[in-house]
């Protein structure tokens, strides 16, 4: 029913790859409330993942756009 990749484990694009598919495996319906269930913490669990690889990437852009701003006007 889930994988059985631990999320902690996931890059990025294989989390939100599991994303996609546990999103339509919700959206077509057919589950039993466990499943459906099992497939919603899931989803959390692996959304939460996707969040802090963006988090992470923006962060850097962030220290990266601010070290450029401070050698320009050192320079």
């Amino acid at each position: 029913m889930t994988n059985a990749v631990d999320p902690e484990d996931m890059g990025f694009e294989e989390a939100r790859e599991e994303l996609a598919s546990i999103v339509a495996r919700l959206e077509s319906g057919g589950l039993s409330l466990e499943e459906s269930l099992a497939l919603w913490q899931r989803g959390e669990v692996v959304a939460a993942i996707c969040t802090r690889w963006l988090d992470e990437a923006r962060a850097k852009l962030d220290a990266a756009v601010a070290e450029r701003e401070d050698e320009e006007s050192d320079g």
